[in-house]
């Protein structure tokens, strides 16, 4: 037993400087890796968008976590030749076994460079409506206006349609109005277009727009188009909803609502009912 600890104890004191530059080379990555990563923040971060800084970030990490694998095999008695050789047949492997993921870092490349949406921009991609966290290599996250987490995968967001609703600094609200058939429609254009220009968040070029889109069952339908800054689209629309309503009533024009007459024929005969 007690040559079994002096042995011990031999090959503790052989290991130590070897295991003590395995931890400054670990130490020493994490720290030049998180300098480097500050320092592209401070140098490039006005001339990059986000996601192409937190692309580059990432690359550089992998580099330096990289070398410093490589170095620790090193230090441990592996050939980094060997290593390299084995880790290029691995890739190989890895690529043909991950070609979803493969085909995800591809689209990823692709969507950080295109810039369709950039991070902080609103977007519907698939049918889901949210804002841009993330653009990683392999998914987009979102989190959708009712605060849920959305991880999209890249190669999905290239494959659909995607529409991104902050791209520009205004948008054009739509407000369908039905009047009854009997209103006066050039005096609800006057009475909409007050309501337009009284507000002071509808801009006045472009200039809002009236028109008749048909005939429904009981109203004449009616759409009337203006433009408002992006931020607060929501918040306008939903008050010229309650204007529209007041200023109707009080201009004697009628929103109807659908009516449906039942009449039966003259000679029609009641059918008849079996008592159980």
């Amino acid at each position: 037993m007690e040559t079994y600890l002096h042995n011990l104890q031999l090959q503790l004191e052989r290991a130590l400087p070897t295991l003590s530059k395995v931890a400054l080379i670990i130490f020493g990555a994490l720290a030049v890796a998180r300098l480097v990563r500050a320092a592209l923040g401070t140098a490039l971060g006005v001339r990059l968008m986000p996601q192409q800084l937190v692309l580059l970030r990432s690359v550089v990490g992998y580099a330096v976590y990289g070398l410093a694998v490589v170095l620790v095999l090193e230090q441990l008695g592996f050939d980094p030749k060997v290593l390299l050789g084995a880790a290029g047949f691995l890739t190989v492997a890895i690529g043909f076994a991950s070609q979803t993921s493969v085909s995800n870092l591809i689209s990823g490349l692709f969507l950080i460079f295109e810039r369709p949406f950039i991070i902080g921009d609103a977007v519907t991609i698939d049918g889901v409506t949210g804002e841009v966290m993330s653009i990683d290599l392999l998914s987009i996250k979102l989190r959708t206006f009712d605060n849920l987490y959305v991880r999209v995968p890249n190669e999905a967001v290239l494959k659909t349609k995607v529409t991104t609703l902050t791209r520009f600094p205004i948008r054009r609200v739509e407000l369908q109005v039905g009047v009854a058939y009997r209103s006066n429609l050039e005096k609800v254009r006057a009475v909409l277009l007050q309501i337009a220009n009284d507000h002071p968040q509808v801009l006045r070029e472009p200039e809002p727009m009236f028109l008749v889109t048909g005939f429904g069952p009981s109203s004449v339908n009616l759409s009337f188009l203006v433009w408002v800054e992006r931020d607060p689209l929501l918040k306008v629309r939903a008050e010229l909803y309650t204007l529209i309503h007041r200023s109707f009533s009080e201009a004697g024009i009628e929103i109807p609502f659908p009516q449906m007459t039942l009449s039966a024929a003259p000679d029609s005969q009641p059918l008849p009912v079996k008592l159980a």
